[in-house]
C-alpha cells in the first residue's frame, strides 16, 4: 500500500520580502535592539527596510529572527517577546536570545523558544 504524498506549491508558502520583515521586526524590537542583533547601525536597517544592500548572511539572520519571533507570536505579545529576547536564558548558557541570534546560534534560540512556549 502506498501513501499519497502531498506536495505544496510556492503559493501556499509565500516567501516574505526582507524589507517587509525588517519593518515588522523594527516595530516589535525597536531599532536599537534590532541593530544589536543584526550587528549593524540604524542606517543599514533603514536601507534594508527599503530593499537595498542586504548581504546573504544578514538576510539569513533576519529570517532566522523572524522565524523565532513568528513562533513566539502565536502565544505572546510583542512586548513580552522583546523582553524574552533581552533576558538571560538558562538554555543559552545565560546569554540572551538576542546575543545568541547575533552570534549565529539561531537553532539554539528556536529550541529555547519552543521550551518557553511549552512551559507556559
Amino acid at each position: 500500500m502506498s501513501e499519497a504524498i502531498r506536495t505544496h506549491s510556492a503559493a501556499e508558502f509565500p516567501v516574505r520580502d526582507v524589507s517587509e520583515i525588517i519593518g515588522e521586526l523594527t516595530g516589535a524590537f525597536g531599532s536599537s535592539l534590532l541593530s544589536f542583533i543584526m550587528e549593524v547601525d540604524n542606517r543599514s536597517l533603514q536601507r534594508w527596510a527599503v530593499g537595498h544592500g542586504i548581504r546573504y548572511d544578514s538576510e539569513k539572520r533576519v529570517r532566522d529572527l523572524d522565524a523565532v519571533y513568528t513562533l513566539l507570536r502565536q502565544k505572546e505579545e510583542p512586548a513580552t517577546i522583546r523582553a524574552w529576547f533581552m533576558g538571560m536564558n538558562p538554555q543559552l548558557d545565560d546569554a540572551s536570545p538576542a546575543e545568541a541570534i547575533r552570534d549565529g546560534s539561531a537553532r539554539d534560540v528556536m529550541a529555547a523558544a519552543r521550551a518557553y512556549l511549552n512551559a507556559a
